[in-house]
C-alpha cells in the first residue's frame, strides 16, 4: 500500500512543528523497522500542488498542530468538505482532497492528526508537552501503520481523539 505521511507547519514557531517532527519520527521508526510503502513529507503549509502530492497514494495522513483541540490529539477523516479553504498562503486538506477529487477524479482515503500545541513563540524548539502529545499520537498511529487497512475500516467517519 501507498501511504503518505505529510506533516506541515512552521518549526521555528514552537509547537506549530508538531507535524515536521512527527513525520521526522515516523520516519526514522520505519527506517529502523524496514517499513516498506511509505512516503514523507513536511512543509511549512499545505499547496495546492500537494493535489498531485497526493493523487496516486492509497492512504494519506496530515499531520498539524492544533491550538482547539482539547485531548492531546485527534484523528479525523477529512473530506472534500473538511473547512475547504484557500489562500495564497494556505489550503487546508479538505481543499486538498477536492482539488484531487476534481482534477484526478478521485482522491485517496485521507485523514488529519491534530497534535495538540500550547507555545507559538518565534523560537525553535517544541514544549515537552507537546512532545508528549505527539508521542502519544505516535504510539497510536503505529500499528495502523502496520496494518493500514485497519485504519480506512476503523475510522470511517469517525473522530477519533487520545486520553
Amino acid at each position: 500500500m501507498k501511504i503518505l505521511i505529510y506533516g506541515y507547519g512552521n518549526p521555528g514557531r514552537q509547537d506549530d512543528g508538531l507535524g515536521n517532527a512527527f513525520v521526522e519520527r515516523m520516519e526514522e521508526w520505519a527506517k529502523e523497522n524496514n517499513i516498506e510503502g511509505l512516503e514523507f513529507d513536511s512543509n511549512y503549509q499545505l499547496n495546492i500542488e500537494d493535489a498531485h502530492a497526493i493523487a496516486d497514494k492509497e492512504l494519506v495522513i496530515f499531520v498539524d498542530a492544533s491550538v482547539e483541540e482539547l485531548d492531546d490529539f485527534c484523528i479525523s477523516k477529512v473530506t472534500e468538505n473538511s473547512k475547504i479553504t484557500f489562500t495564497t498562503h494556505a489550503a487546508s486538506p479538505g481543499y486538498i482532497v477536492d482539488l484531487c477529487k476534481e482534477i484526478y477524479k478521485s482522491a485517496p482515503p485521507t485523514y488529519l492528526i491534530h497534535i495538540k500545541g500550547y507555545e507559538w513563540e518565534f523560537m525553535e524548539g517544541l514544549t515537552s508537552k507537546a512532545i508528549e502529545n505527539m508521542e502519544m499520537a505516535f504510539e497510536y498511529l503505529k500499528p495502523f501503520i502496520l496494518s493500514p487497512h485497519s485504519l480506512i475500516d476503523e475510522t470511517a467517519d469517525l473522530k477519533i481523539c487520545g486520553k
